[in-house]
């Protein structure tokens, strides 16, 4: 059931996804957080990871974790399990590939986005991914 103003949640979504996975491609840290929700939390490798403001989030961290010789990453699958007005929760599949063409790997996780003061943005992640 969808509010005035927000008409189509899960393709909002999938949009501010999109845009997360190209400004992590492109290195644009800025681009990154400007994609989330603060606190944004992670969830991978037994470990809970809490950011609360935009700037916190760098970039180091996920090229130290991403594999090596890291180039991008594609989304392979993107379903959604929850949607509503406000929030929509997405059982997502991505790969990260090396600049050979090379796959370093595939991972299930699941990604939250939220709708807060009119804008959406993730919230949470739980990923297998390292």
């Amino acid at each position: 059931m969808a509010t005035a103003g927000v008409s189509d949640p899960l393709g909002e979504a999938l949009a501010v996804l999109d845009a997360f996975m190209a400004a992590l491609n492109r290195g644009d840290e800025r681009g990154v957080n400007a994609t989330f929700h603060f606190p944004h939390v992670r969830l991978a490798s037994g470990t809970v990871t809490i950011w609360q403001k935009a700037g916190d989030y760098g970039l180091e961290g996920f090229r130290a974790r991403a594999g090596e010789g890291w180039a991008e990453s594609r989304w392979d699958e993107r379903t959604p399990i929850h949607a509503g007005d406000s929030k929509v929760h997405l059982a997502v599949q991505f790969s990260r590939w090396r600049g050979d063409g090379s796959l370093i790997g595939r991972y299930k996780s699941i990604y939250i986005v939220t709708r807060q003061d009119d804008r959406w943005g993730i919230q949470a992640r739980s990923s297998f991914a390292a």
